[in-house]
């Protein structure tokens, strides 16, 4: 994971100046007032059919206006009337998966943009970095999407004859009721459960829709087995490649935990819940009722207590994908960044949760190359949002879908972050350059590689390290312009060539003098 308060970058304002309130408000007041819907989810399929025509509708226009601001708030659902015989489902609840937490990014709690460089320190960068340094979280690690049928291999023992025939039905199952969900048809995803689990799958039926899912696959790992103690009980564990409003994106992917009770020869799903061996963690939309704004670069979604921060919200994250966009690595940008405004609860179990207290935000790879991005509501300043929002979206339009394994070139993946974030400033209003200044002064060694601060640092080690990180940064832009030292970048952090072998490469220069040149330039900034 990397820095989750600062994911991407930025271009041209001041990260102290707090940007007026009523530029959001204009950004929003460019859209139509058609384009703004909040419809509460109705328990019958006709009024989610028309939700969704009417968000459709509004994802048409985005094109042409600057924000669509089109809100699917999401009350909770009304169960439908049970069953003679309703099997219990226990209720949908986050499940702690082994996931790293994000290091504490460095900075003054008195100072808004400071705290937020803190929050997230290591964000997104990946798991593979956390298993080779063990103190640097990393991105999480996806397996592959099942492909365009949606299928993958079975991962467990092919089984008995029986069990992979229960297994096809099971599946068959499974997709019909996704053919309902991104056909809008509630009754039809219903239809294959148990009464008893209608309540929660009609809650998950109903974020996913307002999120506007146009994929959803799912594939078997392994054949279903019975569950122990529970004759006619079975459990199945699949893996669902899913997409939100893009209908052709590379699918995250997300494991799930299915339960079914056979009646005769008929499998009837009582569960369908988070998977605790998903690297990620629970999804949002699997623990919440959510309201969504969606955007023509940025989805923002949050609870329905926080939905009238949306539209502000929606406009500075639209702001800050326009700078993240520039920032992208790879043959395309992101189809869609999808930004989630967690409350106090909601922090401690969306991901995961167990992340310090003073963390303001984080991203978290979920496959297909995208990166989900989480804000503090109770750490997030107005001061500090937008540097904040272009500092993660730099790290979700960046990042390798698995992350980067070298603990070694963390200067370099935080440093773009930051300069992102700075968008622009000038380089004495850059408001780490005190802890930079100190970390100088206080026994650092003078080399990038090794300027990644420990789990348990300082925040001022922290403030002077994302410092150190930009400064080099922003040294090769001047010296080579964005675009070169973006290839630099991609030759270190994707391609995970030696600086040296890039530098020699895309450069032209050894990187032992480009290294010293960085270090210098950053004591001479700070004195």
């Amino acid at each position: 994971m990397t820095d989750g308060d600062e994911q991407p970058p930025g271009r041209t304002t001041d990260g102290d100046e707090h940007r007026p309130a009523v530029d959001a408000v204009d950004a929003v007041d460019k859209a139509s007032a058609a384009d703004v819907v909040a419809a509460n989810v109705s328990a019958n399929a006709c009024a989610d059919d028309t939700r969704a025509e009417t968000a459709r509708a509004a994802d048409a226009g985005a094109d042409s206006a600057e924000v669509d601001a089109a809100v699917d708030t999401m009350a909770p659902a009304p169960a439908p009337a049970p069953a003679p015989d309703a099997a219990s489902l226990p209720h949908l609840v986050a499940v702690p998966a082994p996931y790293p937490v994000p290091m504490a990014h460095v900075g003054e709690p008195t100072r808004a943009v400071r705290k937020r460089r803190r929050w997230p320190l290591w964000t997104a960068l990946g798991l593979a970095l956390g298993l080779v340094a063990g103190a640097v979280p990393g991105v999480l690690l996806r397996g592959p999407a099942p492909d365009a049928a949606g299928r993958s291999a079975a991962k467990g023992d092919p089984g008995t004859a029986a069990q992979r025939r229960l297994g096809e039905r099971m599946l068959a199952l499974l997709d019909r009721q996704a053919t309902a969900l991104v056909g809008a048809d509630r009754a039809g995803f219903l239809a294959i459960a148990e009464p008893a689990a209608r309540p929660a799958l009609s809650r998950r039926y109903a974020a996913l829709r307002a999120l506007r899912v146009t994929v959803w696959r799912p594939a078997a790992d392994g054949v279903p087995e019975a569950a122990d103690g529970q004759p006619g009980q079975w459990r199945q564990t699949i893996t669902v490649g899913y997409c939100f409003v893009a209908p052709d994106c590379a699918p995250s992917t997300v494991e799930l935990d299915a339960r079914w009770r056979l009646v005769g020869e008929e499998p009837r799903l009582t569960a369908l819940e988070p998977s605790g061996t998903d690297p990620a963690g629970v999804r949002p939309w699997q623990a919440n009722d959510l309201a969504v704004t969606v955007g023509k670069r940025v989805v923002v979604a949050t609870t329905t207590a926080q939905r009238s921060k949306l539209p502000g919200l929606l406009a500075q994250a639209e702001a800050a994908a326009r700078v993240a966009d520039r920032y992208a690595v790879g043959d395309a940008r992101p189809d869609r960044y999808l930004v989630y405004y967690a409350g106090k609860t909601e922090w401690r179990r969306w991901y995961g949760g167990g992340r310090p207290k003073w963390t303001a935000g984080y991203a978290v790879g979920v496959g297909g190359g995208r990166h989900d991005v989480v804000l503090n509501a109770q750490t997030v300043t107005p001061d500090g949002v937008d540097d904040l929002l272009r500092h993660e979206l730099t790290h979700a339009a960046s990042l390798p879908d698995r992350g980067y394994a070298d603990r070694a070139d963390w200067w370099l993946v935080e440093g773009l972050a930051e300069y992102a974030g700075a968008d622009g400033q000038p380089v004495h209003r850059y408001e780490g350059l005190t802890e930079v200044r100190d970390l100088l002064r206080g026994g650092w060694s003078g080399r990038l590689e090794a300027v990644a601060p420990e789990a348990d640092a300082s925040d001022s080690r922290v403030g002077g390290a994302y410092g150190v990180g930009y400064l080099a940064v922003r040294h090769l832009v001047d010296r080579y312009g964005e675009q070169r030292m973006l290839d630099f970048y991609r030759a270190v952090v994707h391609e995970r060539r030696s600086p040296a072998q890039a530098a020699d490469e895309v450069l032209g220069d050894p990187w032992s003098m480009l290294h010293d040149e960085c270090v210098a330039y950053v004591r001479a900034v700070v004195g």
